[in-house]
């Protein structure tokens, strides 16, 4: 009973996260499972036979808030679902004591990403044009496969590629991917159901994840409007990396001063991406203040401002939120 009391609450921190970010929930439920002693290939599959039921709700609710591309959705869920499928089946394939080294090498990559994503604003400015297919289907499909083989990943890689490309709105954006993500997960379950058996699913952390997750969705919406996503990425993303360097380490064998060194560098990398994460997210409420300062008085003539006028903060955005 305790543990799946803690396994709920890894399901309710992971939706938190998730909720405030746009991305993560499986990067944190996958890297907590791991650090429980869970099996990787029955973490991976147990996240996303959980996220089949968190992101229908994630998705339903973009859908009414008009926040879903569809024509984006569909070009991008099939090719994920063909990438999560063979993913699943590569990393049931692969022993637990060679996946364990694999799935947490892919972890700490993605947490090293959101460390350097959110240590800086991300540019949102749109431009013309809209996303081809020949882009949106190689993502999905190399999305796909880092979500299954990593128990995690879709939103990591899916979400800062379509907001880079600035031709779509950021709620859209995670809108889009977000209801994108139930094929996918439905697709690396049926992956995962083929290549482990129903065995290879522990459905009573299947359910602790789920509840935890399903309690957390509506205390998110409260949670962004509180704690900067900037911030809580950053974090987020240092507490990937540091818990998955400890078993990435084990595997090497490393020891003697060594492994303190490691953990010392890991450690002043992260507290850098913070300050960093700190700095960016000042000076773009700074620059927001300026903007809003800078706005005609009622009854004097507005002056239209140029590209150069326009402070480069402005331009800038290091928050997601996910509605």
């Amino acid at each position: 009973m305790r543990k799946l009391l803690v396994l709920a609450l890894v399901g309710l921190v992971a939706q938190l996260i998730d909720g405030s970010l746009g991305m993560a929930y499986g990067l944190t439920s996958s890297t907590l499972l791991l650090v429980a002693g869970v099996a990787p290939a029955a973490a991976s599959a147990s996240v996303h036979l959980a996220e089949i039921g968190t992101t229908l709700a994630a998705g339903v609710a973009h859908w009414r808030f008009g926040n879903v591309d569809w024509r984006v959705v569909t070009r991008i869920a099939l090719p994920g679902a063909i990438g999560a499928f063979l993913g699943a089946t590569v990393l049931s394939s692969i022993s637990t004591e060679a996946a364990g080294p694999w799935m947490a090498g892919i972890l700490f990559a993605l947490g090293t990403y959101l460390l350097v994503r959110f240590a800086r604003p991300l540019r949102t400015g749109r431009v013309g044009g809209r996303l081809r297919g020949r882009f949106l289907g190689p993502l999905g499909l190399v999305a796909g496969f880092v979500d299954a083989t990593g128990g995690g990943g879709w939103g990591p890689v899916a979400t800062p590629a379509l907001l880079v490309s600035g031709r779509m709105e950021p709620r859209k954006v995670i809108g889009s991917v977000d209801t994108a993500e139930f094929v996918v997960a439905g697709a690396a379950s049926v992956g995962f159901l083929i290549g482990l058996g129903t065995e290879g699913f522990l459905l009573p952390t299947v359910a602790a994840l789920l509840i935890g997750g399903l309690i957390a969705a509506p205390l998110a919406a409260w949670l962004v409007r509180i704690v900067p996503a900037q911030l809580l990425g950053a974090a987020v993303g240092g507490v990937i990396v540091l818990t998955n360097a400890r078993t990435l380490i084990r595997s090497a064998e490393l020891g003697g001063p060594l492994r303190p060194t490691l953990y010392a560098l890991l450690a002043a990398g992260w507290l850098t991406a913070l300050v960093f994460a700190v700095r960016a997210l000042r000076r773009t409420r700074r620059a927001r203040a300026e903007g809003a300062n800078a706005l005609p008085v009622a009854g004097e003539p507005a002056v239209a401002a140029t590209a150069s006028d326009v402070p480069a903060g402005l331009a800038a955005s290091g928050t997601s939120t996910r509605h």
